[in-house]
């Protein structure tokens, strides 16, 4: 650790921290120029000297390199908006001329620094001020001769609409407000100045004193009128076009972080996110911008994007016709493979897990046509197909539970007996019931907040704001540890003191079919969602999109293999009705695919 005296006419040091890579970075800098210094001992006492910018103009770029110069002119900018009754044009010229020294592009790395410390608010005090100024105003005009502010304060009747500096549109329809001063105050460089960090984040002291892959990708537009409004409309360019995924349409909430502020979602929406303009649709007035991921879009360029949407649905093609071939067959040959009750409620269960799966798969491409066809995401068509969809996939690995439970009930309990109704009244209820109640309760508690579905570019669980996503990736995951468990304590039994002292051979050959079965298909269920929560801990890892887009979409072709081609008797159950039907036929020849059956006999 070091500390060095500040450059001449600064007050102040700087401590620095020599790191595990050999460079020193600074941890305190509490170096100011003196003159700021003495016009903040100025402003504290009631004196205005701030609203003579002569001394700041000339300073620009010590100040704007100077964390500790930068704070105290924020605190000077709140006291004197505090103390001020009334500002004409002329003095609110002054004030922002202070203001476009601070929030330049050059002084970005002395803001990371402040919002980096935990006991520093100046940026959400900075802001502050802004808005105090904004309703202290006198008279009509319009300030446009800053760098990087536009600030238009008007008189409102009724509606209000303006396109301000050709970056942000605002339309306030309808508000029976009349005769009414209103101030709009545009920052195009305010992404320099305040953190990226929302309300649902968890403060530390990276990234903007937040753990975030945001940033803000907008003008930050000020709205202040002596009324109450319900409804406006702002559309803002961005200011990265390569930013196409994950808008947020938020505004600064002063009181988050113990009064620290963050950017919140409350009241707002996104209405569109289309030709590189985003529109939203908020209830209530203050600053606002838009949030943007940074970590997808820069990460997975649109042709990776593209390469995944060809994998996905060429997969999930592959899995319906899989999965149909599959049910086909089991309808088939039902007879000829359901002559015991274990075999009877293994068919059971892969026939519903295949329907479940079929379902959630149409019901995929339906939300994906629905998310596709319109601007931003249709809530109520979209809320149904995310339902659905959960409810389905939840019930395909419910479904895989009672194929291990059924395992476990064959090997281990073998000196009781259930029947048949009662073996299929606890299957249905847990293969249809249980998915049915955690659907029917996430729905419940999210939506009502609006926190159920993504608010972009897929109709699927949220994610960001919720969390609602964890409502099939935990139940998921959970059987898939439990049929894991379960394949161990079977195959440790039949080791132990072997299948045919407990079975007849045909019992003994569907024990083998089930073990193989729950054995194979869990931890290809568990890896390809597994998987799927890599993509959200790591999205920028392109291998992991590939690898669950590859598995997710083949889970039908697997079912297929593993869950009916594996079992040898089922394939040749169906190689001989196939002959039976040829003989009624009058053909004596087998077709490609009989042979294909018979040679499947992985058991």
């Amino acid at each position: 650790m070091s500390t060095i005296k500040c450059n001449p006419g600064q007050e102040g040091n700087k401590t620095a921290v020599c790191q595990s890579s050999g460079q020193w970075k600074i941890t305190v800098d509490t170096c100011i120029l003196t003159i700021i210094k003495d016009l903040f001992s100025q402003s504290q006492v009631g004196d205005q000297q701030i609203y003579q910018t002569s001394s700041v103009q000339q300073n620009q770029g010590d100040i704007a390199t100077s964390p500790a110069t930068i704070s105290a002119i924020a605190d000077i900018l709140n006291t004197v908006a505090n103390v001020s009754t009334h500002l004409n044009e002329t003095l609110m010229q002054n004030v922002l001329n202070i203001t476009d020294v601070i929030i330049g592009d050059n002084s970005s790395q002395s803001w990371a620094f402040l919002n980096a410390n935990v006991s520093n608010n100046a940026s959400s005090t900075f802001l502050g001020s802004m808005e105090t100024f904004s309703t202290k105003l006198v008279g009509e005009f319009v300030i446009n001769n800053t760098k990087q502010i536009l600030l238009n304060t008007t008189t409102m009747n009724n509606s209000f609409m303006a396109n301000l500096n050709s970056s942000v549109m605002i339309d306030i329809p309808n508000s029976k407000v009349t005769n009414t001063s209103i101030t709009i105050i545009t920052f195009s460089s305010l992404n320099n100045v305040m953190p990226a960090r929302n309300s649902t984040n968890v403060f530390n002291a990276t990234s903007n004193g937040t753990v975030t892959d945001s940033v803000i990708n907008a003008d930050v537009v000020l709205v202040k009128i002596n009324a109450t409004i319900h409804n406006v409309t702002l559309s803002y360019v961005k200011l990265n076009n390569s930013m196409t995924m994950n808008s947020h349409c938020v505004f600064w909430n002063f009181s988050a972080f113990n009064n620290r502020g963050a950017w919140d979602f409350e009241g707002c929406k996104l209405v569109s996110d289309k030709n590189n303009t985003v529109t939203c649709n908020c209830n209530h007035l203050t600053s606002f911008s838009i949030l943007m991921s940074t970590d997808i879009p820069s990460s997975i360029p649109s042709s990776m994007r593209e390469a995944l949407d060809i994998i996905t649905y060429v997969g999930v093609g592959i899995s319906l016709l899989s999965l149909v071939i599959c049910l086909i067959i089991e309808g088939c040959v039902w007879k000829a493979i359901t002559t015991n009750i274990t075999a009877f409620m293994h068919h059971v269960s892969i026939v519903n897990t295949a329907l479940s799966l079929l379902i959630a798969d149409i019901c995929f491409i339906i939300g994906a046509f629905i998310a596709k066809a319109a601007e931003s995401v249709p809530v109520v068509p979209c809320t149904t197909a995310t339902f659905f969809m959960h409810f389905f996939y939840l019930a395909l690995f419910f479904w895989m539970l009672v194929s291990g439970l059924q395992l476990f009930y064959a090997t281990v309990v073998v000196f009781s007996t259930m029947a048949k109704s009662t073996m299929l009244a606890i299957s249905f209820s847990l293969g249809y019931g249980c998915p049915l109640i955690i659907a029917a309760i996430t729905v419940a508690v999210t939506a009502p907040g609006h926190g159920y579905i993504k608010s972009d570019y897929a109709c699927w669980l949220n994610w960001n704001e919720t969390k609602a996503l964890l409502a099939l990736v935990i139940p998921a995951l959970t059987i898939v540890l439990i049929n894991i468990l379960i394949v161990i304590v079977v195959l440790f039994k039949m080791l132990r003191r072997g299948v045919g002292d407990t079975a007849q051979r045909n019992e003994r050959h569907m024990l083998m079919v089930i073990a193989r079965c729950v054995a194979v298909l869990t931890p290809l269920f568990g890896l390809t969602w597994s998987l799927g929560v890599g993509t959200m801990i790591a999205p920028t890892n392109r291998g992991i999109h590939i690898a669950f887009a590859f598995f997710n979409s083949l889970q039908g072709f697997f079912i297929l293999v593993f869950g009916t081609l594996i079992n040898s008797k089922q394939a040749q159950a169906t190689v001989e009705r196939k002959n039976t039907l040829q003989r009624n036929q009058g053909s004596s020849s087998e077709n490609l695919y009989s042979s294909v059956l018979l040679n499947c006999k992985f058991c």
